[in-house]
């Protein structure tokens, strides 16, 4: 009994301690040689903002006439932003983490309500191209999933531009792309991209 108590204070402790690296390691910027809300990347006029550790918030960043662009400066901040600044693109659900811009009930080729963009589904028929919003789901360590633009397309592979990927990771990454019988497929698991209606084109618009 004794032995068992001592098994369960020493398990408890463990997660105590590992609850508090947790949060010591994704909220706190373990990097010197970066200042949270410094400038490290820009697409297409558009800046990406370094945000130290991944659950750290600024604050909720707003528009001009008070559209909500999301918590400075989180990857579904930046996203939000690029749509907005150079699409002029206002979502209808102005709320959600980067796992909620995709929508699993939503066909392939649809409109997705939440977020006024075509979704298209990973390892469809639909190539990715420049300037879709790209989706990631969550992880063990990441319960809230990943979104980022994309920047770079070939037959190959896709480059993405992105905020917040943690202290030491950079704003690019790139994503092996292969295509199989007409299918599309983006390595790295991620769950689809979404798209501005074709009859939409660049309108930049002041913050």
């Amino acid at each position: 009994m004794i032995r068992l108590r001592t098994l369960l204070l020493c398990l408890a402790g463990a997660a105590v301690l590992a609850a508090a690296g947790y949060r010591v390691v994704t909220y706190t910027n373990l990097n010197p040689g970066q200042e949270v809300g410094a400038v490290v990347d820009e697409f297409n006029g558009v800046k990406v903002y370094y945000n130290g550790g991944v659950n750290n918030s600024e604050g909720r960043a707003l528009s001009r006439d008070g559209y909500n662009l999301g918590i400075k400066y989180q990857c579904v901040e930046f996203v939000k932003r690029y749509y907005f600044e150079r699409f002029n693109h206002r979502m209808p659900d102005a709320f959600g983490n980067a796992k909620d811009f995709f929508d699993a009930n939503t066909a392939q080729g649809a409109l997705n309500p939440k977020r006024a963009l075509v979704q298209y589904r990973n390892a469809g028929s639909e190539k990715p191209q420049v300037d879709d919003l790209i989706v990631f789901p969550p992880t063990l360590f990441n319960p809230y999933g990943h979104v980022a633009i994309v920047a770079a397309v070939s037959e190959r592979e896709v480059e993405i531009v992105q905020q917040n990927p943690g202290p030491f990771s950079g704003s690019r990454a790139r994503f092996a792309l292969e295509a199989v019988d007409g299918r599309w497929t983006v390595a790295g698991s991620a769950l689809g991209w979404l798209r501005v209606a074709a009859a939409l084109s660049p309108t930049p618009v002041p913050l």
